[in-house]
């Protein structure tokens, strides 16, 4: 009898430790991580210099509070700014936290307007997070069924469809923000077409709204950029982060530009959020993804593993399509994937499936050519005997 809730669909496994890409059990079976805690461990498990700094700083001091100044917020935050071209940043605790942040700095830009009821333009596959407020801007039926009344103030479109955009701003004068991961994640791993990034950039600004990227979990590299919306070759307005900013260390943070950088003393805060030990170890991990070129890492190795992907399974009936950019992949099945993942275990990896039918790949970024190798070696015969069952 297990005194947890019965909120995850947990596989029979319980691991004990990591070391880089590698995973090991609680058995002392060793699994090649291609799901990095669902795009987390950013420089891999156990990293020396990771594990020194958080180590380090919990010596000194985990948590005080937002009451006083905390200079590593401030060094932080200058990374980021630096790699983003943005204004500002807020730290809190998760993605979900950062999103809801990105709503409330969007509802006071509509206020300061004098727009009553502020709405938000969503993507039908969108994933924001699991409250009321993030979850009523998800698209995904599954996730928001028995969770109704949902927030008002959000429209949600088909991706990619700038007509429905265009033709918003000419009909709703509420509309004060337009919000999107540029790679949908739980939605199947979808890159957003660049063009349809770049409309709606045009349209903010035409409009006067906020664009805000959800980059909680294609940012910091995973897509072979900084940031998955710098393909596009354009700025937010508000930009979301958490997963990998602190390598495992629960973070999020909102970074905003000079025209969204409005919150003031009492509007928003977090006990937690941006304390010692987080700031630390997202400075750290920041450090490593600089020093060790894992943006560049992503893009080259992710680039090389999507094509040895579509070379393997090239003919295999059931495999529609190899997506993604840098190291964030998906390979798009014909059919529900769920009973792949327990085969998976057994074949020594560890993945996920989102929206149903998209095996999701996010290893850490510090992936070589060799592992990716590995990983390709391993899943190949792995998703052939998987389609050679009959479908269901």
């Amino acid at each position: 009898m297990t005194h947890l809730m019965n909120t995850y669909g947990r596989l029979p496994v319980c691991f004990d430790h990591g070391q880089g890409v590698w995973l090991w059990d609680k058995n002392g079976n060793k699994y090649l991580d291609a799901l990095a805690g669902i795009a987390v461990n950013v420089v891999g498990h156990a990293h020396p210099r990771l594990v020194s700094a958080i180590s380090d700083q919990a010596s000194k001091l985990i948590h005080c509070s937002n009451y006083f100044t905390i200079d590593l917020q401030e060094k932080v935050a200058e990374k980021l700014v630096e790699h983003s071209g943005l204004q500002a940043a807020f730290f809190c605790n998760s993605g979900l936290e950062a999103n809801e942040c990105a709503i409330k700095i969007a509802r006071k830009f509509g206020h300061k307007k004098n727009i009553d009821v502020p709405n938000i333009i969503v993507l039908k596959h969108a994933f924001h997070g699991r409250s009321i407020a993030t979850l009523s801007a998800t698209g995904n039926p599954s996730v928001r069924e028995d969770f109704s009344p949902y927030t008002e103030g959000f429209i949600v479109i088909e991706e990619g469809d700038i007509g429905r955009v265009k033709e918003l701003a000419e009909a709703n004068k509420n509309i004060v923000a337009v919000m999107f991961e540029p790679i949908i994640g739980e939605g199947g791993v979808i890159p957003l077409d660049l063009n349809f990034i770049k409309e709606v950039r045009e349209v903010c600004n035409q409009n006067d709204w906020l664009m805000i990227c959800d980059e909680i979990q294609c940012g910091l590299g995973r897509s072979g950029r900084w940031f998955a919306h710098q393909w596009a070759e354009v700025k937010p307005d508000i930009m979301t982060l958490a997963k990998g900013l602190a390598g495992g260390v629960p973070v999020g943070a909102v970074v905003v530009s000079e025209k969204a950088n409005i919150l003031r003393p009492g509007n928003h805060g977090s006990t937690f959020g941006g304390n010692p030990l987080a700031m630390r170890a997202a400075l750290e991990t920041l450090s490593i993804i600089e020093d060790e070129k894992l943006v560049e890492n992503a893009f080259e190795v992710g680039k090389k593993l999507k094509k040895a992907l579509s070379k393997s399974m090239n003919g295999f009936s059931g495999v529609l399509e190899i997506r993604g950019k840098g190291l964030m992949l998906g390979i798009v099945l014909d059919r529900d994937a769920h009973d792949i993942l327990e085969p998976g275990l057994k074949a020594g990896l560890t993945f996920s499936v989102t929206a149903g039918n998209v095996i999701r790949l996010v290893p850490p970024l510090t992936l070589t050519e060799a592992e990716a190798d590995e990983l390709v070696k391993r899943i190949t015969p792995l998703v052939r005997s998987f389609l050679a069952q009959p479908k269901i």
